[in-house]
């Protein structure tokens, strides 16, 4: 039988380099999916199940997971927030204007 590899790549700390910096709009899209999926799964180990979505979500490896982690970080406990502003951005009250 054939080993199982549920990934096309090994997941990274570092994500993909990129080529440049990441759009801002990208970045609050990894971050806002990152909280949706954790906040979905509930895991009870949320840094592996974190890792494991940045490995298998093909946008979200064009940013480090290490940033999506520093942001998750600085969430809120209460309340409905979003991230906005890239990844000099901050939490912001609402719903995120996509999803």
């Amino acid at each position: 039988m054939p080993q199982d590899r549920p990934f096309l790549t090994d997941p990274s700390p570092d994500g993909v380099a990129p080529a440049g910096a990441v759009p801002a709009a990208l970045f609050d899209l990894a971050v806002n999916r990152a909280w949706a999926a954790l906040r979905g799964l509930r895991p009870a180990q949320p840094g592996a199940a974190l890792a494991a979505w940045h490995a298998r979500t093909r946008f979200a490896r064009r940013v480090p997971l290490a940033a999506v982690e520093a942001a998750l970080a600085a969430r809120p406990a209460e309340g409905e927030w979003h991230w906005a502003g890239g990844e000099q951005g901050a939490w912001v009250p609402g719903r995120a204007p996509f999803p």
